[in-house]
Formats: structure tokens, sequence, C-alpha cells
């Protein structure tokens, strides 16, 4: 056994221990008659309330406050001596200290000594300043509300213990204030992001999560089956094609905020379960989505640092708008230093993208092969923000071609510090063009194994008609990340997927 793992079988037995020592104290107050679990204290103030009305008075001016403050929250530390114990609690608004007195508490300072670090408790009391000069409040009144059975980790950083934060979340949240800003300010994104479409006059709906038929995007589904139905469904890998539905029935400016499902890797920047924008707009093209895309992003910047000017893992983003355009191909040989007479022979493009790794299959196109290599070689070197365009319409099956040149389409995607972060495009709204895109889908198998059907109800709603329109999609998480400046899509989502703890 390895030094490590035998420091891992000696914590392991001094946590059981621990929490042996609490069931016991759990047990101790039941058989005392009394709930260690009640759920009939109601406080009435907040730590930063508490700390935003009083935290800049003096010491005498808090002598002169007679009224008693009740809060409830987590006791995060403690320290006794002897007659006396200073403590911090901590509930959903922060943390403040807590003094507790025999003098004061009387019996009730027993069951005080009998408190653990990650209990639950309710106190009630007046304020005042320690020597130190702390705002606290001293404590008239306690009670257990919760017997915490498991102590709280005293250190939970460092590489070693991120699998177990990710897994453990309620707890990554408690013992790491950080970490819970990540996530507030990704809520305040949402509000943001929600407010800005619905001062444009968007409607925000929502779209089947089951579908019939799987279609969307290019990814592998989650297959289940309804047993009444007796029928086969896919989770969602894009709700494209629902919201287009949208606006043949008249509903012309349209966004949802939901999750997709994607039976695909596990990355930085990959979960299979994660949430999009997609919004359309009837009687708009590519560049108004690029415009509303810089609007979107300055608008959160503003609300959310103040400045449009930020940094993301040590590189610096400037959100002011214009962004730069460039289209696939002049990227690939601009940032991926690749030779524009290379990436116009087919041959040329086969064997540089063979020797550069990438696993190439016959059925690919020049269309295919020029996106494999721009991937390769020049996506990771977008700090951005930049909106690569002109993609080829091989790999593009639900975007307007332009009308001059119909290999390639009104498409763009948005990376920002080499990561795809949007893609949107003017909307393919000819039925029987959109029929056959399908049906090479399905040839290439473009839809996943095994799917042998494109979804003929989207094609009837376009025989309806639909209005010429642009449409995008933007990762959540990923914008979140930006914005928290989290290196890991993990990171900014509360339960990510992870593999299967292994069973020592």
């Amino acid at each position: 056994m390895s030094n490590k793992e035998k420091s891992e079988v000696k914590t392991e037995k001094a946590e059981e221990e621990l929490i042996r020592v609490r069931r016991q104290k759990r047990d101790a107050i039941r058989e005392a008659g009394e709930n260690p679990y009640p759920n009939d204290f109601r406080p009435e103030n907040s730590a930063k309330e508490i700390i935003d009305s009083l935290g800049g008075k003096t010491k005498e001016e808090l002598e002169k406050v007679k009224k008693s403050f009740s809060l409830a929250g987590r006791l995060v530390s403690k320290r006794d001596f002897g007659k006396a114990s200073f403590a911090h609690i901590q509930d959903g608004t922060g943390r403040i200290q807590l003094f507790f007195q025999k003098d004061t508490l009387g019996e009730a300072f027993k069951a005080v000594k009998k408190y653990d670090i990650g209990d639950i408790i309710g106190v009630s009391g007046t304020p005042f300043r320690t020597k130190t000069d702390e705002l606290t409040i001293e404590v008239s009144e306690s009670r257990l509300l919760v017997k915490g059975l498991r102590p709280l980790p005293e250190k939970w950083h460092g590489l070693t213990d991120v699998e177990t934060r990710y897994r453990r979340r309620y707890v990554d949240l408690l013992v790491n204030p950080e970490v819970r800003e990540v996530f507030e300010t990704r809520s305040r994104l949402i509000n943001d992001v929600r407010s800005f479409f619905m001062e444009r006059g968007y409607i925000e709906v929502e779209t089947p999560m089951l579908h019939q038929v799987v279609g969307g995007a290019t990814a592998e589904p989650f297959a289940t089956h309804h047993k009444t139905l007796h029928m086969d469904l896919y989770l969602r890998i894009a709700p494209e094609l629902y919201l287009k539905r949208l606006l043949v029935g008249g509903m012309e400016k349209v966004f949802e905020i939901n999750k997709n499902f994607r039976n695909e890797g596990i990355s930085t920047q990959h979960n299979p379960e994660f949430t999009m924008l997609e919004f359309y707009e009837a009687y708009a093209t590519f560049d108004d989505m690029i415009r509303i895309t810089e609007e979107l992003f300055c608008d959160v910047a503003d609300k959310i640092t103040g400045n449009k000017v930020m940094t993301y893992q040590g590189q610096k983003i400037d959100l002011t708008p214009p962004w730069e355009r460039v289209s696939v191909f002049n990227a690939t040989v601009k940032y991926g230093g690749v030779d524009a007479a290379v990436l116009k022979d087919e041959a040329k493009m086969r064997k540089l993208a063979s020797d550069i790794g990438i696993e190439v299959e016959k059925k690919w196109g020049k269309g295919k092969l020029l996106c494999e290599i721009f991937e390769k070689t020049a996506e990771d070197k977008l700090t951005g923000p930049v909106f690569i365009t002109d993609y080829p319409a091989e790999v593009s099956p639900l975007s307007r071609p332009f009308d001059d040149n119909p290999e390639f389409v009104e498409r763009f995607e948005l990376f920002i510090s080499g990561m795809e972060v949007a893609n949107g495009f003017s909307e393919l709204n000819d039925p029987d063009d959109q029929r056959e895109r399908f049906k090479r889908q399905l040839e290439m198998g473009d839809f996943g194994k095994g799917i042998r059907e494109y979804d003929k109800e989207y094609i009837m709603a376009l025989e309806y008609g639909m209005p010429p329109a642009g449409g995008e999609g933007i990762g959540i998480d990923r914008m979140a990340m930006l914005f928290t400046d989290s290196p890991s899509i993990r990171d900014v989502i509360l339960f990510p997927q992870l593999r299967e703890k292994e069973e020592k």
C-alpha cells in the first residue's frame, strides 16, 4: 500500500469515528426528549442585513442598539474558552461572528458546548464589537436546528479534491464562498439574457424535450422508450426545428433558454446535458444575428462586470464592437498557418488532414475537410471575439446559401478564447432544398447510429411558408465560463455529469 493510500485509509477511519461520535450526540438529544431536527424556528434577520445596517457603527454606537436580532445558519467555526465560546454562523447571504457566554445562557450553555462544526443553529442576540473590532452578536438564546452527522472538510481546495468537489457540490458550496459566487453570477447572467430579449419584443417559449425524430443539429442523441405509446423517443439535441415551426405560426420573435442533451464526450467544454439559448427572428439575416450578439454580450458585460474589457484565463478580451469577421478559409490560413494553395486542392487537403492526425473519411467533400482542418489548426488560436463566417453548405444543412455562391452559406460561429460560444445563420426556408439536405444527412449518418428518418413534419411546416429569418444558438454554460473566468464547464454546472465512482 502506497503512502497516499495509507493516508486515505487513515483519513476515512478518522471520519468514521467523528460520525460515530456525532450520532451518539444526536441520539442523546432524542433520549432527553428533544428533537434534533425541529422546524419551528423562524429567523427574522440575515447576516448580510445585520452587517449592512450595523457594519459601519462604532463600538459606542452599537452599545446604544438595544434591538435583538435572530438568524439561522450553519456553524462554520467555533472556539471554546471555558465559560465562553466564539463562533461564526453562515447563512445564504454571508457569515457573522457569534459570542456565547455561560453567564448569559445559563444551563443552555451546556448544549452550546456540544455544538459541532456543520450543525445548523438558530440564535437571537444583540450586537457589539470585540476587542479586535469585529461585529459580533452576543447570543441570548440558541437552539440546535439540525445535527450535522458528517464533518465539513477543513481543506477542500486543490487538484486532488476537484472530482470530490464536483460530486459533492453541496459541500463545495458550503466551504468555498467563491464557488457560490460563480453560480450567483450565472443566475444573474441568465436573468440579464432573458431581460435583453424580452425588452426587444421576443417571446419566451418552451418546446419539447422528447422528440420523435432527431433533428436541429448534428449529434448523437440519447434514446428512450415510451411504454404507453409504444414509441421510441429521443432527448432533444436542439430545439431549433420546433422554434422555427413557431415562425411559421406567426410568432415572429421567439427565444428559449433550456437544456439540450448529446450522447457524446465529456471535456472542459462539453457536458452531456447543457443549457442553450436559441432565438429566432423573422425578416432578419445572419448580419442581424451578429449585431444582436455583440449587443447581448456588451449588455451582459456592463451589468455583470461594468466593463467591456475582461480577462479570461489570463487572456485580455475586449468586447467593444465591432468584432472581427473572417471566413473559415481565411481563418485557416491566417490563424492555422495553412497554405491557401493547399486548401484549394482536395487531394492536398486530404493528405494534410491525415498528416495532422485527422481520421479522414472517404465520403467527406472539400467543405467538410476545410472545417476539420480549421478546427485542428486554427480554432484554439482564436482569442477573439471573432466571427468565423462563410461556412461550406456541406456542413451547414439548415443554413441559407449565398445567392451568388451556393456552395457556401450565410452562417457564422463566434469564438472567444479558442472556444466556440455561438452558432448563427440566415435560416433555410426552401422546403425542397431542406428535404434534400436532410436526405444527405441520413446518408452521411449525421443523425446518429440507427437513425433512418428525418423530420418530415418540419418539411410540411416549411411548405406552409416560413418567413425569411435569422436564428442563433448560444451556449449559456460557456458564456458563464467566460464571465466567471472558469476554466472548465464543470465549474459552472452545479451537478456536472461524472464517471461512475469506483468502489475501493
